[in-house]
């Protein structure tokens, strides 16, 4: 694949001449964010950045949420171009052969994509958790199968192994997650979908404790037959319930490693998804992430900011159904007037458009909420429900702004559609998002 402007971590290339400058002189945003100018305080169980003690009293420099900073508009429009140049000629046959080609999963790691937030002493990009939604967002415009590998990889696992893991799993890790192994995050099972808690994959610790044998199978894996690790949660103690569940970190070429055959689905068909099948697969102790029975608290933790890299995602794809369109919808004439014309259209876009902007507001606020160790649990919540809602309702709506050629695949609105759908499912179904939203107004009302 060409590379035209880009070369190996575009992002840190970007990035790095423009550092020091703004170490002298910088802007007076009022967030706190993970780049390479602004370090983090140290976390425990929290995946949020302790807050800026800097004087709040003075509105007249807190930015609006969808103005982002230098280094983030950067790392946006390079996402952008790379997903134009590099994936968009081959969208259609990768969703038609249901796989992603290695080049574009290469390509991501040489740019920096798939280590966002990971330090750069790790070999990562040192961005924020702002910027890898910026990234998710991109690459959903063009090929929202993509941008899920991206997601995951950069919003559950490499995030887990930076909060929990232990020093040895991060220099084990880390590099390799930056450069050039695909994780994925084996959570789901046949009887424990949304009600994850209910998982029979069992982790026997041995005599000693100096290691633990996993058995159970996994479902509906996402990334899974490009994965080099796996993020595993098991049982290690039954009798404790789910205060049992502990978080392994497997290599996937360890022996008892199974990844089947993958599904046939509606949408995101280049993503992989596949059962995994854990047989007596012995996992030293030290590959632990965090604390034995700790793992339900990392999971919940981890899949309320993987809540936001979603909703970024369903931005991307009613931003992608609107690329194809608005063209579509200003070139094309009938009785005289292009159809972008007609006041009944004029309104239907107008509405749609407006709702995008609105998700993509309640989304970067999430953002900004999470980088700033402000509680984002509700905003996650209805960031997710919400655009997932506008997603599907934008690729439907684009669909018959097109017509007959929209019901094609001579264009992208109709592989949108099928894509969008599972936003509403993934990461937590909607239902489970009104749960979580009503029982924090309630918390609020007590």
């Amino acid at each position: 694949m060409a590379t035209h402007a880009f070369g190996r971590n575009t992002i840190r290339r970007l990035i790095a001449p423009k550092v020091s400058s703004r170490i002298a002189s910088h802007r007076h945003t009022r967030w706190v964010v993970n780049s390479p100018i602004m370090p983090t305080a140290s976390r425990t169980l929290s995946t949020s950045v302790l807050h800026d003690n800097s004087d709040h009293g003075d509105l007249d420099h807190r930015m609006p949420v969808t103005k982002f900073t230098e280094d983030e508009e950067m790392v946006r429009d390079a996402a952008r171009m790379w997903a134009n140049q590099e994936v968009k000629p081959f969208v259609r046959e990768m969703d038609n052969e249901c796989k992603t080609r290695p080049e574009v999963i290469q390509g991501l790691f040489d740019h920096g994509f798939m280590g966002m937030e990971i330090p750069e002493e790790y070999g990562g990009s040192g961005m924020n958790f702002t910027s890898a939604c910026l990234v998710v967002e991109e690459l959903s415009r063009v090929d929202p199968s993509v941008s899920i590998l991206v997601d995951i990889h950069n919003t559950l696992t490499n995030n887990a192994i930076r909060f929990w893991g232990s020093e040895e799993l991060k220099e084990k890790w880390l590099p390799r997650l930056a450069t050039d192994c695909v994780s994925s995050f084996a959570l789901s099972e046949a009887g424990s979908g949304t009600d994850a808690f209910a998982m029979k994959t069992t982790a026997a610790p041995s005599d000693d404790g100096s290691y633990y044998i996993l058995n159970g199978e996994k479902l509906w894996i996402s990334n899974s037959k490009e994965a080099g690790v796996f993020l595993v949660f098991a049982n290690a103690d039954h009798s404790q319930k789910h205060r049992g569940i502990t978080a392994f970190m497997v290599d996937a070429n360890t022996e008892g490693v199974h990844v089947g055959n993958t599904e046939k689905k509606l949408g995101l068909r280049a993503s992989s998804t596949c059962p995994v099948v854990f047989d007596n697969v012995k996992v030293d102790a030290v590959d632990v992430l965090g604390e034995v029975g700790l793992g339900y608290k990392y999971c919940i933790n981890i899949l309320n900011e993987g809540r936001i890299g979603i909703a970024s995602q369903q931005i991307g794809i009613a931003k992608g159904c609107f690329d194809v369109a608005m063209p579509y919808l200003n070139d094309r004439t009938q009785f005289g007037t292009k159809l972008a014309d007609f006041q009944g259209m004029e309104h239907q876009y107008a509405q749609i458009a407006t709702e995008i902007h609105a998700a993509e507001v309640m989304t970067y606020n999430a953002c900004r909420l999470k980088e700033n160790g402000i509680p984002f649990v509700k905003e996650a919540s209805m960031v997710k429900l919400y655009a997932s809602q506008v997603a599907e309702k934008a690729a439907s709506k684009s669909i018959e702004w097109l017509g007959g050629i929209g019901f094609t695949q001579d264009l992208l609105a109709e592989k949108f559609f099928r894509d969008c759908k599972v936003g509403s499912i993934y990461e937590g179904t909607s239902n489970i998002q009104l749960q979580t939203i009503a029982k924090k107004i309630k918390e609020d009302y007590r």
